[in-house]
């Protein structure tokens, strides 16, 4: 099923059943009110909500109203947790690489892993507000919401507690990250409030394309109105979600809606030491990862990040080229104009 959140009702907005096409929706106050809400009684609440989405899908509901996602929030406006990794090692190298450092042997078994700011969120049609100063740049990536995680779970039983799948515009100030981490105590002010998908679907929505815990499709992402990328989230992903989230749980409980991401999505693209910077032609989902190419082959950087007024949509569509999740839709503003 597909579930949204509208912003109308209160800092955690209003629950809505959608239907697969995205193209009409369903409150249900007496379901539950809100995303969370429906995550705490999963159980219960899964059941009925699937109920909904099914009468909706036959065009048989009667208090559909049309789905519109702008009206959107992020489907959990704020989160109990927000843990971010970096599961496509083909990026963690690149950007060693572009330093001339080596990638150490730990990061092919140990995920790389950091916590977010999960107190706020952006919706998907949202502006992002930083200044041009700060090194703007997006990260498509996939993400999973979780139920109750016990410590010690293993990747197996962390598996079976993904409640829901999204997609994350990861926003990153890439001019603010090397003195944060410089510091050795992680990300903070370079890594301001996500965007996420208008729509989070249950794994089951997406069939064949979630095997092993991952997705296994293209994330389409354009700049300002041009392709940019299509890597296939499910190709070169070092650590399954599974393993994600037992990470995450080793030492801790996960309380139901915590979000779990994948890190920038990068498939290998060719040879490093090729002549273009298209390599392959699957294209990247983030700017640095093209300025470390740059850096390889040209010795700087040449594209810049982003700039005021400058879009970027990130989406992802099934094998019959039906959008799955809705559309991520973010421009870049300056403080001084937001």
């Amino acid at each position: 099923m597909k579930l949204a959140t509208l912003k109308a009702g209160g800092r955690d907005g209003t629950l809505v059943v959608v239907n697969r096409d995205l193209t009409r929706c369903q409150r249900v106050p007496d379901v539950a009110a809100t995303l969370q809400q429906a995550l705490d009684n999963w159980v219960d609440t899964a059941p009925q909500l699937a109920a909904v989405y099914e009468v909706l899908n036959n065009g048989a509901a009667r208090h559909a109203e049309p789905f519109d996602a702008a009206a959107c929030h992020s489907p959990l406006p704020r989160a109990y947790q927000w843990a971010d990794g970096s599961a496509y090692i083909n990026h963690v190298e690149l950007v060693r690489k572009a330093r001339g450092a080596e990638l150490p042997e730990s990061f092919y078994t140990d995920p790389l892993m950091y916590q977010g700011g999960s107190d706020s969120f952006i919706g998907p049609r949202d502006t992002v507000v930083a200044d041009p100063a700060w090194g703007i740049d997006f990260e498509a990536e996939v993400t999973v919401v979780t139920g109750d995680v016990p410590m010690g779970a293993t990747p197996a039983q962390a598996a079976e507690a993904i409640r829901l799948v999204m997609l994350v515009n990861d926003v990153s100030l890439r001019n603010l990250i090397p003195n944060e981490l410089a510091k050795g105590f992680g990300f903070f002010q370079s890594k301001p409030a996500s965007a996420f998908s208008p729509v989070a679907v249950t794994p089951d929505e997406l069939g064949d394309a979630w095997q092993g815990a991952k997705v296994h499709l293209p994330l389409l992402v354009e700049l300002n109105g041009k392709p940019f990328g299509k890597p296939n989230a499910g190709v070169d992903m070092t650590f399954n979600f599974g393993q994600l989230v037992a990470h995450v749980a080793k030492t801790r409980e996960l309380e139901a809606g915590s979000i779990i991401g994948s890190g920038t999505i990068s498939n290998k693209q060719g040879d490093l030491w090729g002549s273009s910077i298209d390599h392959g032609g699957v294209g990247y989902c983030c700017l640095a990862e093209v300025r470390m190419y740059e850096t390889i082959e040209q010795g700087k950087p040449v594209t810049p990040f982003m700039q005021p007024g400058d879009r970027v949509r990130i989406e992802m569509k099934d094998a019959a080229g039906n959008s799955i999740f809705g559309t991520i839709d973010n421009t870049v503003v300056t403080p001084s104009a937001s």
